[in-house]
């Protein structure tokens, strides 16, 4: 017997059984236990509550699929080049999540939660004092150059319909915390600083969600991931019933036009 210990708290196997979490997988966790339940639980370390759940599970399929995005494309067209190899045709998907997709979910959740260190333990106990935080908060960062994240988006460009949906369902659940409260309060303030209105995006809401239930800020960009995948499984389902992706290639590729590169007056920022 090897004196070796490797300490784990999730999943541990014998010949006769598999134990995840403390529990049996067989007889405790199977059919009694849902995905989004287990993958909170598998993070935490603590059983959610049904309203935890909820709002979890409220993110996880408002990040599912949103479309044609980039990482859709690419994953219909990684699928395309390498029909033989699924998980490669997902990891293409899933590399595209960043800064501009699914990344700000997680970008938005460190933002806020920054501000609120920064706050300290006395938080705002109404909307204006809320308001007064966030218009400081995008005062700040407007002056260091960098964006708000969670503001604006690509198609929804009055309102995201996702946003206001996850904040009702979140107050349902008494779980609209001070993520959620600053996030809406900066919707409410930033066009003072911006001299524009922008929408609160579906992706940012979801990072305050998050936060707002506990969950780790520097992993949230995964749970956006986990969410996406579901959707890229479809996306490349469809691609088998229904395939673009030759279209899409064609598409680009028969309407390439060559510039000469000492050209400045063709293309780029010209």
């Amino acid at each position: 017997m090897s004196d070796l210990q490797f300490p784990t708290s999730l999943g541990t196997s014998t010949a006769e059984e598999i134990h995840l979490l403390g529990q049996s997988l067989s007889d405790d966790l199977m059919g009694k236990v849902g995905f989004g339940e287990l993958a909170m639980w598998l993070v935490t370390l603590r059983r959610p509550t049904a309203g935890e759940v909820r709002v979890f599970e409220s993110v996880l399929v408002a990040l599912a699929d949103h479309g044609f995005t980039p990482t859709a494309i690419a994953a219909r067209l990684t699928y395309l080049s390498a029909p033989d190899s699924l998980q490669g045709a997902l990891a293409a998907g899933l590399l595209g999540g960043g800064s501009r997709f699914l990344g700000v979910t997680e970008d938005c959740g460190q933002y806020l939660h920054a501000v609120l260190d920064d706050a300290g333990d006395e938080l705002p106990t109404d909307d204006a004092g809320w308001d007064a935080l966030a218009l400081e908060a995008v005062r700040r960062t407007r002056a260091e150059r960098r964006f708000v994240p969670g503001l604006g988006h690509p198609v929804h460009k009055e309102r995201d319909p996702r946003t206001d949906v996850l904040v009702a369902i979140a107050e349902e659940e008494g779980l609209r915390g001070p993520h959620l409260r600053l996030f809406e309060a900066i919707g409410r303030t930033h066009e003072e600083v911006l001299g524009r209105r922008l929408p609160l995006n579906g992706a940012g809401v979801c990072g305050a969600a998050l936060a707002d239930l506990g969950l780790p800020v520097d992993l949230l960009r995964g749970f956006a991931l986990l969410a996406r995948t579901a959707g890229l499984l479809g996306q490349l389902a469809e691609e088998r019933r229904r395939p673009i992706g030759m279209d899409a290639y064609f598409a680009v590729d028969r309407n390439a036009v060559y510039v000469d590169p000492t050209d400045d007056t063709q293309g780029g920022d010209a």
